[in-house]
């Protein structure tokens, strides 16, 4: 297992970037909720201390045992994580006098300190709290300050244990990543080893050990998170893994034949399945998300098993998980505060016996394409756009028939075209069409229509873990309008989406 820093989240926006962040000085991190801490063993070679919405003052406010780990690793606190130090062993948190959101700037900063060396005076930081330290416990020591906060970080003597009030892991703190280094590099004495090819080494390695002999039944989607996955597995087992490429019928337009064909040339061993009848027959009347998502990862499922009874000697299933879906699945407040569920997170029904391997689910998304490349993935799959794994169905708002599916992939035919023919497509990380429950009033040519609308998607992001609406040309926008209208019958409006994520999420379901 490679080294490794624990990030504790008690609930923060940011928590996810801060991850990223470590990632990107090629250290390894994994973030658990702060009431589920993992075993503390020797890979770990320090810990973050989220921010959090909460206060330390609120009753039930999220809370750690700090005294068993203290003095054992370094400790970082970060807003919320300085402030549970703080409070924790006797110092002042109260409500801050003064707005203390957007930026700041480091007006004393003691550079003898290994977490601050490198960094300037009027240093620009990110603040973002409601709460401020007014008084510090004895023992600890301020070591940076602004103009309106005196505690804006500080260590506690004695031992590797600091806490900042402002946030690194954002762009807006300019030598954030500088400060992250310090503590991950310097103090925590992380090696700057984890890299793409130590990954696949590791990981195939761990593939032969943890599979052996038996056989696996991968499910594929033709997208990079699926392709990495199958092709890591092939790497290690070869002709033992079997691909299943299911046509759920919710694909986009002439997708199946697509994929299929985009993988005969990667050695895989791929069955595609029409089961699209089934697929809809499990979705008749449901209209609310979760209720679809579920059915049609059971049906998946079961899809799945039949596939594997047809084949002797399979003991795994294969998935494409990433740590985006793992991170959203498992929320510090418990299941019922999870965002949505994914179809592929939570294990299997007990009716079907495979075990789970899942050899991307510490990834994020852009690091998966890191991988696919130093794989030598073909680029038009590394380069795809990201695809829910239901598929169109949470882009159809309301209940599924087959011929709202038919309107909707026309629909996203045509604007994920013409994102291509005037390249745009790369400068998008995910772009789709959404069926909207309603009807509108239109005109055409001399009669009244009352017709479906559509909204169309276009986001930038990194891991999909926040993402901004893309800023597509007005005249590119106004094409896809006149298309989409003239040519998809039953579809009078057409809209664009310029929400970010967060609030909103990318999906619109």
């Amino acid at each position: 297992m490679a080294e490794q820093i624990l990030i504790l989240d008690f609930g923060s926006q940011y928590t996810q970037l801060i991850a990223r962040r470590v990632r990107e000085l090629n250290v390894y991190c994994e973030i658990h909720p702060f009431n589920n801490v993992p075993e503390i063993n020797d890979d770990i070679k320090g810990i973050i201390l989220s921010g959090s919405p909460c206060s330390v003052r609120d009753e039930g406010a999220p809370d750690l045992d700090l005294d068993s780990l203290r003095g054992r690793l370094p400790i970082l606190g970060v807003c919320y994580g300085s402030q549970l130090l703080a409070h924790k062993y006797g110092g002042e948190v109260l409500p801050s006098t003064i707005r203390e959101y957007g930026r700041a700037n480091l007006d004393h900063i003691d550079l003898h300190h290994d977490l601050l060396k490198e960094m300037t005076h009027g240093s620009t930081v990110w603040m973002s709290h409601g709460d401020t330290i007014k008084k510090l416990p004895e023992g600890f020591k301020v070591i940076a300050s602004t103009s309106s906060v005196e505690v804006a970080a500080f260590k506690i003597e004695g031992e590797k244990t600091y806490g900042i009030q402002f946030h690194p892991e954002v762009t807006h703190s300019t030598e954030g990543k500088n400060l992250l280094r310090n503590f991950v590099v310097s103090i925590c004495g992380c090696a700057q080893d984890w890299t793409s090819d130590v990954f696949i080494d590791a990981t195939i390695e761990d593939l032969k050990s943890k599979i052996g002999s038996d056989k696996v039944v991968m499910g594929l989607s033709g997208g990079v998170d699926s392709s990495v996955a199958a092709t890591l597995i092939h790497r290690a087992i070869g002709d033992q893994l079997t691909c299943v490429f299911v046509d759920n019928g919710l694909l986009r337009k002439n997708e199946f034949e697509e994929v299929l064909e985009s993988y005969k040339d990667m050695g895989l061993n791929v069955i595609g399945v029409d089961s699209k009848q089934r697929f809809y027959d499990a979705l008749a009347g449901l209209t609310d998300p979760e209720a679809k998502r579920k059915a049609i990862g059971r049906v998946f499922i079961e899809v799945f098993d039949d596939e594997a009874h047809k084949i002797d000697g399979v003991k795994w299933l294969g998935q494409g998980t990433i740590y985006p879906d793992v991170i959203e699945s498992v929320s510090v407040k418990g299941p019922s505060a999870t965002i949505k569920s994914h179809h592929n997170v939570g294990g299997l029904p007990d009716f079907m016996k495979l075990s789970v391997v899942e050899p991307l689910n510490t990834l994020f998304k852009d690091e998966v394409r890191e991988v696919g490349r130093a794989l030598e993935i073909p680029e038009t799959i590394i380069g795809r756009h990201p695809f829910p794994g239901p598929g169109l169905a949470i882009r159809i708002l309301g209940d599924i028939t087959a011929e709202k599916v038919k309107t909707l992939q026309e629909v996203d035919h045509i604007f994920i075209q013409g994102l291509k023919n005037h390249g745009l497509y790369d400068q998008v990380w995910q772009a789709g069409a959404i069926l909207l429950p309603i009807q509108s009033v239109g005109v055409m040519g001399d009669e009244r229509t009352y017709e479906r609308v559509v909204a169309l998607r276009a986001v930038g992001s990194v891991d999909g873990m926040t993402a901004d609406w893309i800023h597509l040309p007005y005249e590119f926008l106004g094409k896809m309008s006149n298309e989409i209208i003239n040519r998809v019958k039953g579809v009078n409006r057409v809209v664009y989406d310029i929400s970010s994520k967060p609030p909103a999420t990318i999906e619109w379901e």
